[in-house]
């Protein structure tokens, strides 16, 4: 046996799983070497999920990022000769006309998205999979490349784990445990294991169920939490016998039901025989804490299989007979039936990337056997260039704030996310109603008082509209319409539109305290951020003035959105979006700290609140509480300056901004201060606006670009429209790549602003989309991809009651990018047609933008 190394460039912590092992088969294709890959167990494990995984794939989620990493798995273990592509089936039964719009939402995304999936008949899908009663669905989704991996997740672990060892960069060990990670100076130096301390440049979570333990020994924790799985198993099922298959019929996913079935093939293969069905439960979902897990001595199966009782599944399996007679026809089999854990998490992503506090230490968690190789190869391709092809923001394990490391937080979010594995369809606005009321501004009572329909963001509960302006709807309801379908109104209050257009004739007020801040300090903090931000921030920018400003990854890609104010010559506050907040915060620090920058970096998101006083009547309304009204002059205060003053008594930093078209105000204050403020302007007559006005139905109005929706790293500024004339002289993170965008004749794509020019659906009724919707050409009814290989979908769509119609924005491939151009979007199962009304930043309320500098 070969002796334990003392030092490694990396090492791999849970080396015996699928994601321990695709991300070191990824990482040596990258030119990585010296590596070692430890695991509690055997290699490959015969303890954690992959070991009892069900190993099937399906590729039919709503997010790019999930539908890549789940073809370039499909794909990764094809070529391995380790997948049957058999194709698998999501059906909905009669009477369960929710789930049949979902699989209709389903085709749209695989349009919009780059999968193959199509809807078929219950013949068609009879036909596909015999064991089906035809009778009990009324439509069924098709995925021609749904499969299964072949024999097990399990080999294809040890063959990636021997082929790396074989090419001389991976020594493994299997049952050698970490117990502690050692961390001097905020980075990763080393692993300590039962077989002794290894040192460490780089270590790499793959621990699966254990993840948060190792997590814990760094001192944070990871947002995910082992669940149970129910497995059942019938047999003997002898449909495939003598034909060597390891699966004979397609998958079939039952969701309706919180369920799927598959048969195992031929008796004489490793789990031959047999018809698995599997649940997700739904009703009282039982998780497990990491800490008690049993010991491998300890269980009868496994750590991760634990018992299970019938009476746990037995009404969904009665359902499931009436689907799959067959389930009633063979003999249940108790003893290899159980509850397998897997991992949910508090928000449905996994959790990837670098610590946010501990350089050097990265995760791989949370990840299923569909994904794991394009987790892998993100990981792989993270760790070496320092980004990744596409946007990683929805999985960076960075996005997490520290609230959401605390222990019933994550218990709660994971608990509620347990329900919805599989049912019901998951709406594109659908709240949590756990880990509610974590942050409320000073204004929560109030707003309270005037019935707000809160929802919530990063911890903060924000006011989509209030109950106590229904009366405007009397005077705007004939430009605010109703929305007839129930998906369409989900989670949308009518009142905000009515609020929207009550802000543009007079004035209204908005409560942003969501907004995530930070200050940064120091001799250093100048030159600090004239190296992150694309826009001129340090130098001879004055004291007393923001700027809107982007950070790019190395590619040029736009990674953040955000307003930099300079408070003094070495004193500047970041001002932004709160689910990009503590990514950006920990960017940030990252850049500090690699620069050996003097600066001390502090979030203050807990510290200050913000109100927008904003309309046409904002700056008369100020004018009348503040201490000084000549400071309010559009002479004294102009366009994107600051100002300390004091309104109602209150000391705000007032800026001059406007996020929604109108002229007005951001007013930030000390939390514990703003109270008097929101009196004072509510007792003058200023209408409260709820933030739906702000973050969607204006916003989309003026053409305005959201982080990690429009603005993405897989797009630069040019195609966003959001470049400045002139680069500066100064260098700043993605010079290069940036300068290299604007030597371009045309960039491949472009950001678009598009009008729905009828939105009534099949039956009639108007409709009012959500969502990442593809765009087709309508010669050809196909999707649009541009030069570089990039589908267009839908960023950001809205309906605009000033304009009167739904809005989008999209990127088009340069051939498209054409003012007038007629395009078409898809719906659930309905086509729309679409005009392209601007090419790149073209805004349709107040085009010259004359109202926020007025």
């Amino acid at each position: 046996m070969a002796q334990f190394p003392q030092r490694a460039k990396v090492v791999i912590v849970g080396q015996g799983g699928i994601v321990g092992a695709s991300v070191v088969h990824h990482l040596i294709e990258r030119g990585w070497s010296d590596i070692v890959g430890i695991d509690k167990s055997a290699i490959p494990t015969d303890v954690g999920s992959t070991a009892h995984a069900s190993d099937f794939c399906f590729n039919t989620m709503h997010d790019p990022l999930t539908i890549f990493t789940t073809k370039y798995s499909i794909d990764f273990y094809d070529k391995l000769g380790r997948y049957e592509r058999i194709g698998g089936l999501e059906v909905a039964r009669v009477g369960d006309d929710e789930r049949m719009q979902e699989l209709h939402r389903r085709v749209a995304s695989g349009k919009a998205f780059g999968n193959r999936v199509e809807l078929i008949t219950p013949a068609e899908a009879k036909a596909r999979f015999p064991l089906l009663e035809e009778s009990m669905i009324q439509g069924a989704l098709w995925d021609p490349d749904a499969g299964l991996v072949k024999p097990r997740s399990q080999m294809v672990a040890g063959e990636l784990v021997d082929a790396a060892i074989a090419s001389g960069k991976l020594q493994s060990f299997a049952n050698t445990a970490c117990t502690g990670l050692r961390i001097e100076n905020g980075r990763i130096v080393g692993v300590e294991t039962t077989k002794g301390f290894i040192a460490a440049e780089y270590v790499v979570v793959c621990a699966g169920l254990w993840g948060r333990l190792i997590a814990g020994m760094a001192g944070e924790d990871l947002p995910i939490m082992p669940v149970d799985h129910p497995l059942t198993f019938f047999k003997p099922y002898l449909e495939f016998a003598g034909t060597g298959k390891d699966i004979g019929y397609p998958l079939l996913r039952d969701q309706g039901n919180s369920a799927y079935l598959r048969d195992t093939g031929d008796p004489k293969t490793p789990e031959g025989g047999q018809i698995e069905w599997g649940y997700y439960e739904e009703k009282n979902p039982r998780m497990c804490h990491p800490r008690d897990l049993l010991e491998k001595e300890q269980a009868r199966l496994s750590p991760s299989q634990r018992d299970l009782e019938l009476e746990q599944i037995m009404a969904p399996l009665e359902r499931a007979m009436e689907l799959t007679p067959i389930l009633a026809e063979l003999g249940y089999d108790d003893k290899y039936s159980f509850n397998g854990l897997l991992q949910v998490t508090t928000d449905g992503n996994p959790s990837i990337g670098e610590s946010s506090k501990v350089r050097g230490l990265w995760y791989a968690e949370a990840v299923w056997v569909k994904d794991a190789p394009g987790i892998g190869k993100l990981v792989a391709d993270w760790m070496t260039d320092g980004y990744t092809h596409l946007d990683h923001a929805r999985i960076d394990v960075a996005r997490t704030y520290p609230f959401q490391q605390d222990e019933k937080y994550i218990h709660d979010r994971c608990y509620e996310g347990a329900f919805k594995i599989y049912n019901p369809p998951v709406h594109n606005r659908e709240p949590y109603s756990a880990g509610r009321g974590i942050y409320k501004s000073p204004f929560y009572e109030r707003e309270k008082a005037l019935g707000a329909y809160f929802m919530e963001l990063s911890g903060w509960e924000r006011a989509h509209g209030y109950a106590s302006n229904e009366h405007l709807l009397a005077v705007y309801g004939d430009q605010v319409p109703v929305r007839a379908n129930e998906w369409d109104n989900r989670h949308f209050w009518r009142v905000s539109n009515a609020e929207h257009l009550k802000m543009s004739q007079d004035v209204g007020m908005i409560n942003v305290s969501h907004f995530a801040e930070f200050d940064v300090q120091g001799p250093d903090a100048a030159d600090l951020l004239e190296y992150i931000c694309v826009a001129k921030v340090g130098g001879d920018t004055p004291v007393g003035k923001g700027v809107y400003t982007h950070f790019l990854d190395a590619k040029g890609g736009v990674r953040a959105d955000l307003t930099v104010l300079r408070l003094a010559e070495d004193h500047y506050r970041v001002i932004d979006g709160a689910d990009a907040g503590h990514r950006d915060l920990t960017w940030v620090r990252r850049m500090a700290q690699d620069r050996g920058a003097r600066v001390t970096i502090t979030d203050t998101t807990t510290e200050y609140g913000c109100l927008g006083v904003w309309g046409p009547n904002a700056r008369a309304t100020i004018q009348k509480i503040a201490e000084d009204p000549a400071a309010w002059t559009h002479e004294a205060f102009p366009f994107t300056a600051l100002r300390n003053l004091k309104i109602a008594g209150v000391s705000v930093l007032a800026f001059r901004i406007s996020y929604v078209g109108e002229q007005g105000w951001e007013l930030h204050f000390k939390l514990q201060d703003g109270l008097p403020l929101w009196d004072a302007l509510f007792a003058l007559g200023v209408t409260p606006v709820g933030v739906e006005t702000y973050a969607n139905s204006r916003r989309m109005e003026k053409s305005l670009r959201l982080q990690n929706a429009d603005l993405l790293t897989e797009y630069n500024l040019f195609e966003a429209d959001l470049a400045r004339p002139k680069v500066k002289a100064a260098d700043f993170h993605g010079k290069a790549a940036h300068m290299a965008f604007r030597e371009r004749a045309h960039q491949p794509a472009m950001l678009c602003t598009l009008t729905m020019t009828n939105n009534l659906d099949s039956t009639g009724v108007a409709r009012y989309p959500l969502g990442n919707l593809p765009v087709m050409d309508p010669a050809t009814g196909k999707t649009l991809v541009d030069s570089e290989g990039r589908r267009s979908y839908t960023t950001s769509i809205a309906y605009g009651p000033t304009i009167g119609k739904n809005i989008a924005l999209a990127y088009l491939p340069y051939d498209y990018c054409q003012v007038g151009r007629e395009l078409q979007i898809q719906y659930f199962g309905d086509v729309y047609p679409v005009r392209v009304e601007a090419v790149g930043y073209g805004p349709l309320y107040d085009p010259e933008n004359t109202k926020p500098r007025s």
